[in-house]
């Protein structure tokens, strides 16, 4: 019997050292996205933020077939922007931070081909100050509306809808046409 608890306790340190092996990712010089196939979007100073923000948001999101919903803790200002996702049980699966050009990313369980500069660059898409959002659109050539629900980036005949951005109150929307991915954060904006 005590054989047998041993191996269980080796097991479960085995199975928690395994979940705590994190994928961190730097990248210095962080400096832009490919919106299209031809179009960049060079990623905004901090300083851009529309309004500051330091609350907790719900994300759904569906990407490659698949559905994905996790908690996440952002505080964005004009210093920086840092997210701690987590899940319902209160422990962290992951880290993203940006400051400038240099993005941090560290997580046990998000796949390692998540790229975090698209993380960033479809926050500042919803969140950064749409002056600026929009001169960096439309100098990769792509169109940029303000609706009365959000936001659309379009191509540049401002024909096909590539981005469109839905804001309520308390829910923010981003569908990527193009890329096939739709995600949804709750909270208070």
């Amino acid at each position: 019997m005590k054989s047998f608890l041993n191996g269980k306790k080796i097991l479960i340190l085995f199975f928690f050292c395994l979940c705590s092996c994190a994928s961190n990712t730097v990248i210095e010089n962080a400096s832009f996205v490919w919106l299209t196939n031809s179009s960049k979007y060079f990623l905004l100073p901090t300083q851009y933020i529309e309004k500051p923000m330091d609350s907790h948001q719900f994300i759904s999101a569906f990407f490659d077939g698949r559905n994905f919903q996790t908690n996440v803790w952002v505080k964005a200002d004009e210093t920086g922007v840092d997210m701690v996702f987590i899940n319902e049980m209160g422990s962290t699966m992951g880290n993203l931070s940006f400051c400038g050009k240099t993005i941090f990313f560290s997580s046990s369980v998000f796949p390692k081909t998540l790229r975090p500069e698209y993380i960033i660059a479809d926050f500042q898409l919803c969140f950064y100050n749409a002056s600026a959002v929009r001169q960096e659109i439309e100098s990769s050539g792509l169109v940029f509306e303000e609706t009365l629900t959000g936001r659309r980036i379009l191509d540049g005949s401002g024909v096909i809808v590539i981005i469109e951005i839905i804001k309520t109150h308390n829910t923010v929307s981003l569908i990527n046409h193009l890329r096939g991915y739709t995600y949804t954060l709750e909270g208070y904006f």
